[in-house]
């Protein structure tokens, strides 16, 4: 209950950033597959940035 108003940390909004960016380039790739591989290296970079946090 306490948790509830709780702000989320740098490395929690990257990760759901992370997690967004993959279900996007699942969904485009059976339509277009330039724009998943491009949601793919985006999300790589992000892991990039989380795995500098950690």
């Amino acid at each position: 209950m306490f948790g509830l108003f709780k702000k989320k940390s740098e490395k929690e909004k990257l990760q759901l950033q992370y997690e967004k960016l993959l279900k996007e380039a699942h969904t485009l790739s059976t339509t277009n597959r330039k724009m998943s591989d491009q949601k793919v290296f985006e999300a790589e970079e992000v892991m990039k940035i989380l795995e500098n946090l950690s």
